[in-house]
């Protein structure tokens, strides 16, 4: 399989199109971006370790009957991938308060929840990606009644599993984005699962083992995404 043409790129991964007309080539960047894109920077091998997350992690969800884009991981950056329509939403599925939670609601991070907070956010970067709900989602014709239906029922489903996986490789699931697209009139999952769009701590030390190294900086984040990668797929 091969790349023939460019047809997007966005902050951390670039598309291309191949001889299949339904198969598209995601390859992963080392572009680290923070912000909206005000903070800039670059995490060595970033590309290679959130490709080979986010294989173990779409596997695992497609072995659990979760519908994903992932097809199949081509080598060290790249994977073939459904090709998509993405909806124009970004869901965010809190278990601990951290990060946008706390800032909106003056919480301190750490909180754990009673049960799972499910968000959306309309994906538009000059508006900084704000947080809506159905009704906004309904009047601006993102999606459907019966595609914000499926969307949250899978997000929930996803939330449980990698909860329960992430907890067995000895990490607290904080927080994740998800996004998902249409293929073929089917609503599945698509984008990545990784320390780029996961709050991940170490269960006891309670270390940040995610991008907030990178947004914070926090330091040794090439070393800690690598560390991740092991206690993942190894």
């Amino acid at each position: 399989m091969k790349k023939i043409e460019q047809v997007y790129e966005g902050k951390a991964k670039k598309l291309f199109t191949t001889e299949d007309a339904d198969v598209y080539i995601q390859e992963f960047k080392d572009d680290a971006t923070a912000f909206d894109a005000t903070k800039r920077g670059t995490i060595v091998d970033k590309g290679v370790v959130n490709n080979k997350i986010s294989t173990k992690l779409f596997q695992l969800l497609e072995a659990k009957g979760i519908p994903t884009h992932f097809i199949e991981r081509l080598n060290d950056r790249d994977m073939a991938v459904k090709k998509v329509e993405i909806i124009p939403l970004e869901v965010t599925m809190r278990n601990v308060v951290a990060g946008g939670m706390a800032k909106l609601l003056g919480l301190d991070e750490g909180i754990v929840l009673d049960e799972p907070v499910f968000e959306y956010h309309y994906k538009d970067d000059a508006l900084h990606d704000p947080l809506i709900n159905d009704f906004h989602i309904k009047a601006l014709k993102l999606a459907t009644s019966a595609e914000l239906d499926t969307i949250k029922d899978m997000s929930f489903k996803i939330n449980d599993i990698l909860k329960e996986f992430f907890d067995s490789r000895n990490l607290d699931l904080i927080d994740f984005k998800l996004e998902f697209g249409r293929c073929k009139d089917k609503v599945i999952l698509a984008d990545e699962i990784s320390p780029d769009t996961c709050r991940l701590w170490e269960k006891k030390s309670k270390r940040k083992m995610d991008k907030d190294r990178f947004r914070r900086d926090l330091g040794n984040i090439e070393e800690t995404y690598q560390e991740v990668l092991k206690m993942i797929v190894d």
